[in-house]
């Protein structure tokens, strides 16, 4: 899915990602996909299989999800796969997936449009 709006997480500096940045990037990616409360831990919980107070405590910022965890949260949010590649520092890749992105989105507009713009043929 192309999301219209910017990513809300921005590194503050190069070189070597905190904990504390990393739980914050993680939260603020799973809240602006899911938004808050119960509803966000169970979608995250669903999508990982840990248990609602782990993802409650991933969506509080008072832990970060390991790594395994991490590859099922990025194969299932876009916006948390955007995170990761900021904080990884590869601005080029995430640019070239949305790219990518909306060039297909673009693409099936304007087949849409060919569709109702063509005459019928008779």
């Amino acid at each position: 899915m192309f999301h219209k709006k910017g990513s809300l997480f921005h590194r503050e500096c190069e070189g070597l990602v905190s904990a504390s940045e990393y739980r914050k990037a993680i939260s603020s990616a799973l809240s602006q996909e899911l938004g808050g409360g119960g509803r966000a831990a169970k979608d995250t919980a669903r999508w990982t299989g840990v248990s609602e107070r782990t993802a409650k405590n991933w969506i509080s910022e008072t832990y970060g999800p390991t790594g395994e965890n991490l590859i099922e949260l990025m194969r299932h949010s876009d916006i948390v796969l955007d995170v990761v590649l900021v904080l990884a520092g590869r601005q080029e890749e995430r640019l070239g997936r949305r790219l990518s992105l909306a060039r297909g989105e673009v693409a099936a507009v304007l087949t849409g449009l060919d569709a109702i713009c063509r005459p019928d043929d008779d």
